[in-house]
């Protein structure tokens, strides 16, 4: 729904038991319940617009650091950051460093999601949802590759970030976990880009400015230990690795449209110190 479609606040259509002014089921179509209130308003006509506001390149970041507020109010836990360094774990022969971070979402900048605050005399958050029914549980689950590019259309240029699909995560959100444990924990096999000398070329030729993919790792497991592409990418070259991406939407909506490339923002932690965060990605087409 447009914004210039909507009711005024006063002529909101009344719902049962609440006071005037509600937007629930305003946005829902077909049966099934909104998710993202307001949001519907950034129509893809107001994203092109937006568009419009980018003059100079210029990116200013807005993200106050998650470290900053020395004691969040209300009593909530300040940040807890612990590097693991797999060096001296037993079994294990690479350099690598995992973050392990624990915070409260609210100890620092963030956005109030929907389920953050429910109506403080009825419990009811957003579209009628109780306070006693929010808690369940939810998973989210390269070779030929100018070959793909040449029948998809694509051009790479200088700076492109490349995002390869694999489907793993596709695999893994249809599998249990008996599965699960059998052929990835254990097993550990998955498909990936393979390591050596021509893919590393290749990779570099392009100066991608980044790399992911929706597997565990990007490159091909088992890996050559002669040709890791970790070793060469982060170590050698300063290359970021995406990996475990949910890349299934954006290919539906990519092959829908048959355009494969895309605006890609990515906003990670603002952590000091830190070796690696969430993504926060969004492809904006």
């Amino acid at each position: 729904m447009k914004p210039d479609a909507l009711p005024k606040w006063k002529d909101l259509p009344p719902i049962e038991g609440q006071p005037q002014g509600f937007a629930w089921g305003l946005f829902g179509q077909d049966g099934v319940k909104d998710q993202l209130g307001t949001l519907n308003f950034l129509t893809p006509e107001v994203v092109l617009r937006a568009r419009d506001e980018i003059k100079i390149g210029m990116c200013v970041s807005l993200n106050w650091g998650l470290e900053n507020l020395a004691e969040p109010t209300m009593g909530r836990s300040t940040l807890k950051h612990e590097l693991v360094d797999w060096r001296n774990k037993p079994g294990f022969s690479f350099y690598s460093w995992d973050d392990e971070i624990s915070f409260n979402t609210q100890s620092s900048r963030q956005w109030d999601g929907l389920r953050h605050w429910g109506n403080t005399h009825t419990g009811f958050y957003y579209n009628g949802l109780h306070h006693n029914d929010l808690i369940q549980s939810n998973q989210l689950g390269i070779e030929k590759l100018d070959e793909i590019a040449k029948d998809r259309g694509i051009e790479f240029l200088p700076g492109d970030i490349l995002l390869v699909r694999v489907g793993w995560t596709k695999w893994y959100d249809k599998h249990d976990d008996s599965d699960r444990s059998k052929y990835i924990t254990n097993a550990y096999v998955w498909a990936g880009i393979k390591g050596c000398e021509e893919t590393l070329e290749w990779l570099w030729d392009h100066h991608f400015a980044a790399i992911a993919s929706d597997n565990n790792g990007v490159e091909v497991v088992p890996m050559d230990n002669a040709w890791r592409l970790h070793d060469v990418l982060l170590t050698d070259w300063g290359m970021p690795m995406g990996e475990m991406w949910d890349l299934e939407d954006l290919a539906k909506e990519r092959k829908k449209q048959g355009r494969w490339t895309f605006f890609l923002t990515s906003s990670p932690l603002d952590l000091k110190g830190g070796s690696a965060s969430p993504p926060n990605a969004l492809a904006i087409i």
